[in-house]
């Protein structure tokens, strides 16, 4: 998903500026539609609207719905409760739509989870209707932005069946931001996350990201640096951390954290982080129930520990999954995961780097708890423009794993060349590990 991001950004920004336009508002600007046939085939598809109202995240489809109707079509057709006539959309959740009593044919959504949705033309005896129904609420907004492109790419809508769910659970941006607002290997200013204003000020960025990511599927954002600072986890940066998860929610987007794996000395006032000493285990689970607290639904945390001077539970003479397993049981309660990342490179060790990775993981495969995903970098070294894909996949069967693409052009021309990075991604998710045999 990172790299669909990647791809629609570029796009859409080139786009934009040969319009004349900043590019901010991406592929979300909604610009109007000129074709005379083209418009009046949708104004006679769109003529009303059954929407019933419901949580924040249908709220967030229903304006996201409005924007784009009234910007390509300059249409604000009516709202309904009943399905009168013929150029009628309806958008819900079979739960907010069994009101409505519609036909079995196009509201199957039993294979495609929870945030799945379908597109269909329905009829009701001499009535024709769009039916986007989706199998949460999240479903309904994914539904909304996949109608709304194929009205931006000029699709006949007169006849529609479309049935889509997402292939990977866990759609996530890595941040590399940091407290100070810098962003290693950032190209592009200062954080969008204004820490320092924050909670009381909450700039319309926050919202403008939520939605740009949510219209590529985007369901999760890790806000701060893997090379992590144990402050983003006290009472007064979990207010604001608080405060943006607020923002993101609307847009099915849960926030995670960097946790520095030294936070109990530097923050709880204890003598070590030895993820076996059971004062740490209950200071971790004490931290998880606060973190909580103020944001119910967050998704987890993002550790770099062990590499590049980061600190970790070897400097204990523990292994990764008793370091990731000990973050994992303090979040478990909660629904929570762990991404424990695989990137390790360590001068001092001997290991070649191309191998220092599976040499310390391999063996340690089954031992994770079922909360924890393993994140691999796509390449063994770090992001190079050319190597092959990591060895690690294909190599632990028993064990969650994430590939980690990298956005930023750090090795790819920094802030000075623009590169398109799909075919790099494509070239490694095409790739057969034959870690089983062929295929």
């Amino acid at each position: 998903m990172k790299k669909i991001l990647t791809l629609l950004l570029l796009v859409a920004l080139g786009y934009s500026q040969s319009r004349g336009e900043s590019g901010y508002k991406l592929w979300l600007e909604y610009p109007r539609l000129t074709d005379p046939a083209l418009l009046g085939s949708y104004q006679k598809a769109l003529k009303q609207i059954i929407f019933p109202s419901g949580s924040d995240i249908l709220s967030a489809a229903k304006e996201e719905l409005n924007k784009g109707l009234s910007g390509m079509l300059d249409l604000s057709a009516p709202y309904t409760g009943s399905f009168s006539h013929t150029g009628t959309l309806i958008v819900g959740t079979p739960k907010n739509l069994a009101f409505l009593n519609l036909p079995a044919s196009g509201t199957n959504l039993k294979s495609t989870g929870a945030e799945g949705f379908s597109i269909h033309t329905i009829s009701a005896g001499q009535k024709k209707a769009i039916l986007i129904l989706g199998a949460s609420d999240a479903g309904v907004l994914y539904g909304v932005f996949s109608f709304l492109k194929l009205l931006q790419t000029r699709q006949d809508i007169s006849t529609i069946s479309i049935t889509e769910s997402p292939a990977i659970s866990y759609r996530l941006l890595n941040h590399w931001d940091n407290l100070d607002r810098t962003v290693e290997r950032g190209y592009a200013g200062f954080s969008l996350w204004d820490w320092q204003r924050l909670p009381g000020y909450i700039d319309q960025r926050y919202k403008d990201y939520a939605r740009a990511n949510a219209s590529v599927g985007i369901n999760g954002t890790v806000l701060t640096n893997v090379n992590a600072n144990a402050l983003v986890i006290t009472s007064e940066y979990l207010q604001k951390v608080a405060a943006i998860a607020g923002v993101f929610r609307a847009y099915n987007i849960k926030v995670y954290l960097t946790a520095r794996f030294s936070a109990p000395i530097e923050i709880g006032g204890l003598k070590t982080a030895d993820p076996l000493d059971p004062e740490v285990r209950q200071w971790w689970k004490n931290k998880a129930e606060e973190i909580y607290k103020y944001i119910p639904d967050f998704g987890g945390f993002l550790v770099k520990a062990n590499s590049e001077g980061q600190p970790g539970p070897q400097s204990y003479g523990r292994n990764h999954a008793d370091g990731a397993n000990m973050l994992a049981d303090a979040v478990a309660p909660y629904g929570g995961i762990v991404m424990w990342r695989a990137f390790v490179y360590d001068n001092n060790v001997p290991d070649d780097r191309a191998k220092q990775a599976y040499n310390e993981f391999k063996p340690l495969d089954g031992q994770f708890r079922k909360n924890v995903m393993v994140q691999v970098k796509n390449g063994p070294i770090d992001f190079q423009p050319r190597e092959p894909f990591h060895p690690l996949f294909g190599a632990m069967p028993q064990t969650p794993l994430q590939m980690e693409f990298q956005l930023t052009q750090e090795y790819l021309g920094f802030a000075t060349h623009l590169v398109y990075l799909a075919p790099l991604f494509k070239e490694c998710l095409d790739s057969d590990t034959y870690s089983n045999g062929k295929g």
